[in-house]
């Protein structure tokens, strides 16, 4: 089958088309012939050699796909060959077809079409085990999203709004701060040339955010903790702008906040099955009662899986950006 490797660590160029053997499924797993896979930073920082895939994790890229059940393996129920699916995976999405523990399968959400639906499990699962199953934001707070104009952001406004929070979100152009306004959200900043900071104290009269999603790391820890509310919460789930900064534990403890770490794709299937279903629970009807909707920015065929990579390190896409098959 046709599949998207890495030949060494670097730039875009070194994804390379190749053609790889075809998976089976283990007991507990299904086979899926790919109609979409999403791209994330993910990937790229695979690529480039600083996130190697979990111990016998697939090595090819790719952390969540759609398509159709070719083959399914013992001891899975619920699941038949020709169902519609889309899927959360460790790796291996930027191929043909791909094995899946059966606990990280979601259905194709009604009135989403097969394609599309590539675009929404990394970031729902990422939005809502962090958001709402680590961070408990509740109706009425306020949630700060960095990076509002990206898969992840665009997901966790809308979910935020959907549940009743307050949205604040950092963007880095006027075409994505307006596009993050026409989402929902209630506070817009531009990080080149304002400070978030100021802003979300200004704009939430001094209270602050009671929840912080935060992609950066350690340019943005000092200045995320003392936007924070009182019992505050940061979760910190990428290191865009580095991973070793000083922290004001007296900030901290004068706030009685939180910093918490956390990544999905070394989690455990049975961790990962959780989330899975919470999202199908909590997240499936907002998508197919119209409330929440995948954004996606554009689509490349499989084998210019390099060119969505470079339009991705580029950051001029607003939602996803998907490979088809």
């Amino acid at each position: 089958m046709r599949a998207i490797t890495i030949s060494e660590p670097g730039e875009a160029d070194v994804l390379v088309p190749t053609e790889v053997d075809a998976p089976t499924p283990k007991p507990g797993e299904v086979v899926v012939d790919v109609v979409a896979a999403g791209v994330n930073r993910a990937d790229v920082q695979q690529r480039r050699g600083f996130y190697d895939p979990p111990p016998g994790a697939s090595p090819l890229p790719g952390l969540e796909v759609s398509g159709r059940i070719s083959a399914v393996g013992d001891e899975v129920e619920g699941w038949q060959v020709g169902d519609e699916v889309c899927a959360l995976l460790v790796g291996g999405g930027y191929a043909e077809q791909v094995a899946v523990p059966a606990g990280q399968l979601l259905p194709v959400p009604e009135g989403v079409s097969v394609d599309d639906a590539a675009a929404l499990p990394e970031v729902a699962c990422t939005v809502w085990s962090n958001v709402f199953l680590t961070a408990n934001i509740q109706p009425g707070q306020w949630l700060l999203v960095h990076g509002g104009s990206s898969g992840i952001g665009t997901m966790a406004i809308q979910l935020g709004k959907a549940v009743g929070a307050h949205v604040a979100v950092t963007a880095g152009t006027q075409e994505k701060l307006d596009f993050c306004r026409e989402l929902g959200a209630d506070i817009v900043v531009n990080y080149k040339d304002e400070d978030f900071v100021e802003k979300v104290r200004e704009g939430t009269g001094g209270h602050g955010a009671d929840v912080i999603l935060d992609n950066m790391g350690a340019k943005y820890l000092a200045r995320n903790v003392e936007t924070l509310a009182i019992s505050g919460r940061l979760v910190v789930i990428g290191l865009m702008g580095g991973r070793r900064a000083e922290l004001d534990l007296g900030t901290l403890l004068a706030k009685r906040a939180a910093v918490i770490a956390t990544t999905l794709r070394a989690r455990p299937d049975t961790e990962k099955a959780t989330i899975v279903a919470a999202v199908r629970e909590h997240v499936w009807p907002l998508v197919e009662s119209g409330v929440v909707r995948p954004v996606i920015h554009s689509r490349h065929p499989l084998e210019k899986a390099a060119d969505a990579h470079r339009e991705m390190e580029a950051s001029t896409h607003i939602g996803k950006i998907l490979l088809t098959t």
